[in-house]
């Protein structure tokens, strides 16, 4: 067993829930690496010292250079504005040391396609937060699609779906303004991640995107909302299956309408992240008169399943996609072996994100090639 100081750049929503995946992963998985919560960095010193007390890190700093600089910080966490993302994962490249990086990559594509060829040119371990993927039920729905088990995929349905702005009187906030805050920045690159793993790359799309709400109470009256509310585009994927996908921060009634639905040759697969812990299957072999889905619910037979709990159908959380988010990041950087999603598969999916837009502007479908 063998530690590894950590640095967390934000304390914000996802810097908490990583922070608490990193004190409790070396207990739920035994990992070989042991996370040391070393630093933390915030905006404000006070604010710094107070989530390091909250958090349990030994210190902390209100200036991120100080912490990737630091040599007690071996692995650097960004869970910080989009905004900030190039210049601290390239510092850290610069030294070596590990990154892994809260969704979307960067704020702009060329961020991105700069991050992921830092990363790759400093071989440094690099591991992308796309952490609802990380359920049992969807790992086990990857391994059913890879194995064959449903046929020759034809048709991939998904959508990412909240109604956290359904309300048009809700008030402004960050997340009404600057492109990359908007849904197409915030909701959509998880599905689009989903649909990559699952299927594999996208090849052309089209696209159309909407702001529905244009004015949102403020603390000056109406104020402007600049990004969008909703999203979707059609799409082909490289292995010749069609697609559909769909997000969405004013899908009223919807809270967490992570879905998507597999058809393939042989038969099909549905999940539904308000269920996390179900996946249902279709067996096209069945006899006519067992025709149907059926519901399968996650046990330890599934993927990172038993180290949570040792009964099915108990379940998982939101908290513990984050803790196998954490294993996997540690194990990546004990064995030097990749694993999915890294930079590249962030700057895929940032590369739809960008053609869903130009596709949108420019009224036509566009290939992912052509960017």
């Amino acid at each position: 067993m063998t530690n590894i100081g950590i640095g967390m750049i934000g304390g914000g929503y996802m810097g908490k829930a990583h922070s608490v995946a990193l004190n409790a992963v070396g207990a739920v998985f035994d990992t070989g690496l042991r996370p040391v919560c070393e630093m933390i960095c915030t905006t404000t010193e006070a604010g710094a010292a107070e989530k390091a007390r909250t958090f349990d890190f030994h210190r902390s700093t209100a200036n991120w250079k100080v912490l990737v600089e630091d040599p007690k910080v071996e692995a650097v966490y960004i869970a910080s504005p989009q905004e900030t993302h190039l210049e601290i994962a390239l510092a850290a490249f610069a030294l070596g040391k590990p990154v892994f990086c809260e969704k979307p990559l960067g704020a702009t594509l060329e961020d991105s396609r700069a991050m992921a060829a830092e990363a790759e040119k400093a071989g440094v371990t690099n591991m992308m937060g796309f952490n609802y993927i990380r359920t049992p039920a969807s790992q086990l729905a990857r391994e059913i699609i890879a194995s064959g088990e449903i046929g020759e995929v034809t048709y991939f349905r998904g959508e990412h779906t909240e109604d956290f702005f359904s309300d048009p009187e809700s008030p402004a906030t960050w997340r009404t303004t600057g492109r990359s805050n908007g849904t197409m920045g915030d909701l959509a690159p998880h599905m689009i991640n989903a649909a990559l793993g699952l299927i594999g790359p996208v090849s052309s799309l089209i696209a159309d995107i909407e702001t529905v709400h244009k004015e949102r109470p403020g603390e000056n009256g109406r104020e402007a909302v600049t990004n969008d509310d909703q999203g979707q585009f059609l799409c082909r994927f490289e292995n010749g299956a069609m697609g559909m996908l769909y997000f969405s921060r004013i899908a009223t009634g919807r809270k967490m309408g992570y879905i998507y639905e597999v058809f393939g040759t042989k038969g099909a697969i549905r999940f539904d992240q308000e269920d996390q812990n179900a996946l249902w299957l279709y067996n096209g072999d069945a006899k006519p008169d067992r025709e149907g889905f059926t519901k399968i619910l996650t046990g330890p037979r599934h993927p990172d399943y038993l180290a949570f709990c040792q009964g099915p159908g108990h379940g998982t959380g939101y908290q513990d996609q984050i803790i196998i988010e954490a294993k996997d990041f540690l194990q990546a950087i004990e064995t030097g072996q990749a694993v999915w999603p890294t930079f590249q598969d962030g700057l895929m999916v940032h590369e739809v994100v960008e053609a869903c837009w130009r596709s949108h502007e420019q009224k036509r479908w566009v290939s992912i090639s052509d960017l």
